[in-house]
């Protein structure tokens, strides 16, 4: 076995470049535009799958960049995701980056009401008089929650990612977000997982900083 030398600083550099190289022996062909978020969760997760998986609603990445800069703040359904995303770029920006979920008053009303705390979070999140991207990586009863309050009139975000692992109405969870008219990032089927979100989150947020 003959082990590669590597420069710490040079390691996620050659990742990538194994990722590029990689997805053309695949015969990938992803938008230009697309592929640094297709390439990070790659990175992140080392499955190639998201290359076919990961969907984008039209000039997302766009809209996206658009709304960082104007101050949105972004909302997650994990502390993991929240550890993950770079507060330091977003900051920049105006934003922060928001979980609700350990929140004392969340667990209660969760409790009282018999629902999940993504639920009552998303609620929460709703009344953020801020512009809002949604990161869910965990909880598909987030996004559920998310299309209702869109669907009341109750919130209006700006992006939803959507890609929560699991196996209880993940799948299903996921299309409601494709079909509710928002723009979204959405991975189809039951991958995902907090550091997909993140991965997401950040990738947009590096492509930001390297055209400051």
């Amino acid at each position: 076995m003959n082990l590669e030398h590597i420069k710490p600083s040079d390691i996620e550099k050659e990742s990538f470049r194994i990722i590029g190289q990689e997805l053309k022996e695949l015969g990938k062909d992803i938008d230009e535009e697309l592929l640094p978020t297709v390439m990070r969760v790659i990175h992140t997760t080392a499955d190639f799958e998201y290359a076919d998986t990961l969907v984008f609603s039209a000039d997302v990445i766009a809209k996206a960049r658009k709304a960082i800069q104007a101050g949105a703040h972004i909302v997650t359904d994990t502390n993991m995701a929240l550890s993950g995303i770079s507060k330091k770029t977003l900051a920049k920006f105006g934003g922060e980056v928001h979980c609700f979920m350990a929140d004392e008053d969340v667990a209660k009303e969760a409790k009282e009401r018999e629902v999940t705390r993504a639920i009552v979070s998303m609620e929460k999140a709703a009344k953020l008089e801020v512009p809002l991207i949604f990161a869910i990586g965990n909880a598909p009863t987030a996004l559920v929650r998310i299309k209702e309050l869109m669907e009341e009139g109750a919130l209006k975000p700006e992006l939803v990612i959507g890609v929560p692992v699991g196996f209880v109405n993940v799948v299903e969870a996921k299309e409601l977000i494709i079909d509710s008219g928002v723009p979204y990032i959405v991975n189809r089927g039951r991958k995902g997982g907090s550091t997909v979100a993140a991965a997401i989150c950040n990738s947009i947020l590096y492509s930001l900083t390297k055209r400051c």
